[in-house]
């Protein structure tokens, strides 16, 4: 686990915020608590400078009072540094990463439609993956959602037509 350790040591050499934020998880994983304020310079390193060159995907998930996004990055050999990070579900605002991985539009597009995150500066573009009549401000992997909140005034369930 030389390589784990090389990678962490390099993270809190340059982060010294992240010195008791990463664990080793086993061979090849390596998890890191980044706080939202440092998040972007600690990914565009991780991006740019440590050859974490894939964006495999971005998980989202609801803790109750906040929303927590990890960012999975990993290298040719299958290294893979999971980057978290968490913003209030008061005010779930992050930044895009489509400047440094445009591919990775369509997980902050799943970010917006399925947990209401405010993604700032990402590219125009259609919703997904919920269809364009889903009603506004309807987030279902919200713990706090029920699909009884998709019926209409006259309750009865609107319909929601995918496609």
């Amino acid at each position: 686990m030389a390589n784990e350790e090389a990678i962490k040591s390099e993270l809190t050499g340059k982060f010294v915020f992240l010195a008791d934020k990463i664990v080793i998880k086993r061979e090849r994983r390596i998890f890191a608590d980044v706080p939202q304020a440092h998040f972007r310079e600690v990914f565009e390193h991780a991006a740019k400078k440590m050859d974490f060159v894939h964006l495999c995907i971005i998980t989202g998930l609801d803790d109750g009072d906040n929303l927590l996004f990890i960012y999975h990055l990993s290298k040719m050999d299958g290294t893979t540094l999971n980057l978290k990070t968490t913003v209030p579900k008061s005010n779930p605002v992050i930044k895009t990463i489509t400047d440094i991985f445009p591919g990775g539009v369509i997980y902050e597009r799943e970010l917006i439609d399925l947990l209401g995150a405010k993604v700032e500066g990402i590219p125009p573009g259609k919703r997904y993956p919920l269809p364009d009549n889903w009603p506004a401000n309807q987030y279902p992997l919200r713990k706090d959602w029920n699909p009884s909140m998709l019926e209409g005034k006259d309750g009865r369930k609107e319909e929601v037509k995918n496609g």
